[in-house]
């Protein structure tokens, strides 16, 4: 058995092609990210990669509309998205395919 504490990793990024990870590998990427009230991402897309976003709690902004928990979203390559959290919020982020250096800012 093998165990880690999620404050160690570098911004909730726990498996994918970085240090430090779970698991080295570049088909996914996983996150489990906090975010207080107030904090934003700018608004960015990816050419590569198809990102889920699952609110696990909070309640976030993204593109003008607002999701809580429970909410699934889903970016393909190319779509632009901002983010905004209105509560102290909890999310878990895929990366399919893992792919490094994939995030352009709008």
């Amino acid at each position: 058995m093998k165990t880690a504490k999620l404050d160690d990793m570098i911004r909730g990024w726990f498996i994918g092609s970085f240090t430090p990870t779970l698991y080295a590998t570049s088909d996914v990427e996983v996150a489990v990210k906090r975010y207080s009230a107030g904090d934003s991402e700018a608004k960015h897309y990816h050419k590569i990669a198809t990102e889920f976003t699952v609110v696990v709690s909070g309640r976030v902004r993204m593109n003008g509309e607002e999701f809580s928990s429970g909410d699934i979203v889903v970016l393909e390559p190319g779509e632009p998205a901002d983010f905004e959290t209105l509560d102290d919020t909890t999310t878990v982020v895929v990366k399919l395919p893992g792919a490094n250096d994939d995030k352009y800012l709008c």
